[in-house]
Formats: structure tokens, C-alpha cells, sequence
């Protein structure tokens, strides 16, 4: 007699996801070396950006600090997203899935559980960055909560460019080209937005792509957020975009997963 193995059901799914997720912030924990790229980076681009650039850009860089924390805080999150990727390839070559299928877990839990450690970095980045801002003489022009929303908004977006490149690291193999794959995607998005500058001040046929960017509704949305001004038609489009991202890319990146484990 013979018994039939089924799937997990979804709570024990998410159970397992959240085990695995914390193991990811455990090791992060005993490896400080892993928040290096998502707290000196993100510091190195402000300080860079606003007192190399913001005289030319805005005047002074007081007042360019103001405009570029919210968009260097959006492209923190982008770039990190792309570290997911490149930790599942590494991880998919020392075999620990391979341990993973053998266990009783839900066959996406993995996955998700990666997503969720990161997501725990990404955020640790984003306070420090807001910190920093605070040091440097940025002014928040709204309030607590509404800084949590800008907070939760890149969190969401960035959650869906996890799986983008989740996806992307189980048709490649190797870490290094993930990574540069990778940057082909977040170049553009990013430095074709209005994340450093305006896109009024663009020429037509790029503030065309610059207008429709998810990455532009984005950052409109956490200027809003943070300094004041329209949210509710930028985060709409952003978290649109999220959505539409997670429902594409989500469930092929676990048919890939799965099929290749």
C-alpha cells in the first residue's frame, strides 16, 4: 500500500518560508560583511551626488539634498534587489537546494525565504540612509507615518524585483553573470528616471521613457511622501507595476526552480 505525498498547505508554506527567512538574517547576523553593499553604497551615491553635483543641479547642495535623498533611497533598494539574484546562484551552486528538497517544505519556501532575509537588509539600508539624510540637514515635510509608507512602497517594489531576478539566476548559472545581467536591467530603470534629476530638463524623446518608468512613479511617490506633494496617482502606479511583476515573474521563477532542483 502506497500513500500519496502531497504539497504543503500554504500556512505551513509560510511557516517554512519564515524559518528559512530567518536563518538568512542569522547568518547576516554572524556575517556583518554581508550589509557592507546595501549601507556603504547607498552612503557613498548621496554624498557623492549631492556635493559633487548638487551645485550644478540645484544651486547648492542643500537644496539638491532635498530632491535626491527620496530618489538615491528608491535606487538603494533597486540595486540591492539585484544582490537576491546573485546570492541564489551562488546558493545553487554549493547544493545547498539540493538539502532543501529533501526536507518536508513547501517547494517555493526557499525562495521566498531568501526574498524575506533580504527584504530585513534592504530595510536596515533604508533607515540608514534616512539617518544619514537627517545628519546631512535633510527635512522631513510631512509626517512619521507617512515616512513609514515611503519606507513599506520601495519595500513592495523591491520585493517584485526580487523575483525578477530570482527568475534570472535559475536560467543562469553563474553568480557573476547574474550580476552582470543585472546591472543591464537596474542601469536603465534607474539612471533613465528622474531618481538624480528632474524630467522636465530632459530631452523629449527620453522624458518619454523617463515619464512611464516604474521606477520615476516611484520616486515620485516617496518625494511625496517624504518632502510633501502628489502620492496617491504615482504610488498607485508603482505598486500597479509591483503587482504586475510579482504575478509574472513570481510564478516563473519557482517553475524554473523547480524544474532545475
Amino acid at each position: 500500500m502506497t500513500t500519496a505525498i502531497t504539497a504543503p498547505a500554504l500556512p505551513a508554506t509560510l511557516r517554512h518560508s519564515a524559518t528559512l527567512a530567518w536563518r538568512g538574517i542569522v547568518k547576516t547576523v554572524h556575517s556583518p560583511e554581508a550589509l557592507l553593499d546595501v549601507t556603504l553604497q547607498p552612503v557613498i551615491f548621496l554624498l557623492l551626488f549631492v556635493y559633487v553635483f548638487g551645485g550644478a543641479i540645484s544651486g547648492d547642495p542643500q537644496t539638491y539634498l532635498q530632491f535626491a535623498l527620496p530618489g538615491v533611497l528608491v535606487q538603494t533598494f533597486v540595486f540591492a534587489s539585484a544582490g537576491t539574484g546573485v546570492a541564489l546562484a551562488d546558493d545553487l551552486n554549493t547544493g545547498i537546494f539540493d538539502r532543501f528538497r529533501s526536507l518536508p517544505i513547501g517547494r517555493s519556501a526557499p525562495l521566498v525565504g531568501a526574498i524575506g532575509a533580504d527584504l530585513v537588509r534592504y530595510l536596515t539600508s533604508g533607515l540608514i540612509m534616512l539617518v544619514l539624510g537627517v545628519v546631512l540637514g535633510f527635512r522631513f515635510g510631512t509626517n512619521p507615518l507617512a515616512v513609514l509608507a515611503a519606507l513599506g512602497l520601495v519595500t513592495a517594489f523591491a520585493f517584485a524585483l526580487c523575483w525578477v531576478f530570482t527568475a534570472l539566476a535559475m536560467v543562469v548559472t553563474q553568480p557573476r553573470s547574474v550580476q552582470g545581467l543585472s546591472a543591464l536591467i537596474m542601469l536603465p530603470i534607474t539612471f533613465g528616471s528622474n531618481v538624480f534629476v528632474p524630467a522636465a530638463t530632459m530631452p523629449w524623446w527620453l522624458r518619454g521613457f523617463v515619464e512611464v518608468n516604474p521606477v520615476s512613479k516611484l520616486s515620485d511617490a516617496v518625494r511625496g511622501l517624504l518632502t510633501g506633494g502628489p502620492v496617491a496617482g504615482p504610488a498607485t502606479a508603482a505598486l500597479v507595476a509591483s503587482a504586475v511583476m510579482v504575478g509574472i515573474f513570481a510564478p516563473l521563477a519557482v517553475a524554473l526552480y523547480q524544474r532545475r532542483t
